[in-house]
């Protein structure tokens, strides 16, 4: 499994209303991010995709993806700094990828949440 549930369980105490509510806003912020990451890459707003990245980053973490919040780390320096640009879309593809991945895990956990709790 991709996600790591375990601080959202230690967070919620098993409350399975918060954590279906936790999900459900992660689902809605993935979709946000990456078309602003999209947006802002398009646009050389190399200064906004680095904050981005840095607020992608909180919201990865809580649903366990720790590799991609390093990801996302570098990318939050290496873009405020705008250095090394030519390598930002291969950040943003590997966080669609590892997002929509985590979403249809997430998705079998909101529907199985008596397994997962």
């Amino acid at each position: 499994m991709k996600v790591d549930l375990s601080y959202l369980r230690n967070m919620s105490a098993g409350n399975k209303d918060l954590v279906l509510e936790m999900i459900s806003i992660f689902k809605s912020q993935v979709i946000e991010f990456s078309g602003s990451m999209d947006q802002y890459l398009r646009n050389r707003e190399y200064e906004q995709l680095g904050r981005l990245a840095h607020k992608a980053k909180s919201s990865i973490l809580i649903m366990g993806l720790t590799d991609l919040a390093a990801d996302l780390k570098k990318l939050e320096n290496l873009a405020k700094a705008g250095e090394q640009t030519e390598i930002y879309p291969a950040f943003i593809e590997k966080f669609k990828k590892e997002t929509g991945e985590a979403l249809e895990e997430l998705d079998d956990v909101a529907n199985n949440i008596d397994i997962y709790l």
